[in-house]
């Protein structure tokens, strides 16, 4: 699938990383490196301007390693591109971690997956088919 875009950041355009990967990984747009304290959040530039296909969405995710190693992460997880939006794409980042963290320019801070999605039609009912699980919630199928 194409997809139309416009970058006025700096650096290249998003790649896949390895042969089977589903996110392309979005770089900080910025001029000069942002300081995150502990549990600060930031909206980050990245430079990118999409026309998604209709019937597709962007998905912004955490970085797992950036999860994992710094506390970074995407605060409104997954982030959702509208395939009508136009606007430039940002990060919503926080910082979960008890230490300062240095977003430099160029730094990759989060992926773009891009998926196909359904539009619904609501049928109002006043009964559910049965299932096994039934209304077995939250930690119902663990221990």
């Amino acid at each position: 699938m194409e997809v139309k875009v416009i970058n006025k950041s700096e650096f290249n355009l998003p790649e896949y990383k390895s042969l089977d990967a589903a996110g392309l990984d979005l770089m900080a747009n910025i001029s000069s490196p942002i300081s995150l304290s502990s549990l600060d959040r930031q909206l980050v530039p990245t430079g990118l301007y999409v026309a998604l296909p209709k019937g597709t969405e962007g998905q912004v995710r955490p970085r797992s390693g950036l999860a994992l190693k710094h506390g970074l992460t995407v605060l409104n997880a997954p982030g959702t591109i509208d395939a009508d939006y136009r606007g430039e794409i940002k990060v919503l980042l926080i910082n979960l971690s008890k230490e300062e963290i240095i977003i430099n320019p160029g730094e990759r801070i989060a992926q773009l997956v891009i998926s196909r999605f359904q539009q619904i039609a609501w049928q109002e009912v006043e009964t559910l088919d049965e299932t096994i699980r039934g209304e077995g919630g939250y930690g119902h199928t663990g221990k």
